[in-house]
């Protein structure tokens, strides 16, 4: 079985904000679902199949900072590696429309995924990372300096043509979650990276 991550913030004021990406692109690429309140933590999920493989998609509810007590407990009850779970989550280092997979890195200063790590007490799960920073004419990132700032920007809500942009990538994440749950992670970083 796989478990698929999404992350964000519970509460309709951060529902389209920049730091609920990983829920945003989950609802994109599972369309209109029927998500279901987990019992024993505070999580939405989504049962699926790909192929012959179980999937579930989830949700902590947990705010951002306490990801890793949702993704933890789903974590213990269906006996996963680590390596069966993938968290799709904003990228402040990254443009907005692109995306990167990696494995087993560190946290890079997001909280959300410094929680998952200290409490599945591992890295070797799989990202894909969504970026939201917009860019200059000439293609630099124009990416808030200092705290408060950074904090404004990824509580700021996205503008239209951003959720077309975000709606685009969504698309390659389908793709991308697809290939890791059938084929592999290798796969996946060598045909999308």
């Amino acid at each position: 079985m796989m478990l698929i991550v999404g992350l964000g913030n519970p509460g309709e004021e951060y529902k389209i904000s920049r730091h609920n990406t990983g829920f945003i692109v989950l609802d994109y690429v599972l369309g209109k679902v029927d998500w279901k309140q987990s019992s024993g933590t505070k999580a939405l999920f989504h049962k699926d199949r790909i192929g012959k493989k179980e999937v579930e998609y989830f949700k902590p509810q947990t705010f951002m900072n306490n990801s890793g007590v949702a993704v933890a407990f789903a974590q213990t009850k269906y006996k996963l590696k680590p390596q069966n779970i993938v968290v799709i989550y904003d990228d402040i280092d990254l443009p907005l429309g692109s995306y990167k997979i990696s494995f087993n890195r560190s946290s890079g200063g997001h909280n959300g995924l410094e929680s998952i790590i200290k409490k599945i007490k591992s890295r070797e799960f799989v990202r894909i990372r969504i970026g939201i920073s917009p860019e200059t004419p000439s293609g630099k990132l124009r990416k808030p300096k200092g705290e408060a700032a950074v904090l404004k920007f990824l509580l700021g809500k996205y503008k239209e043509d951003e959720l077309k942009e975000l709606k685009k990538v969504s698309k390659k994440v389908a793709e991308i979650i697809e290939m890791i749950t059938l084929e592999s992670r290798e796969k996946a970083m060598s045909v999308f990276n």
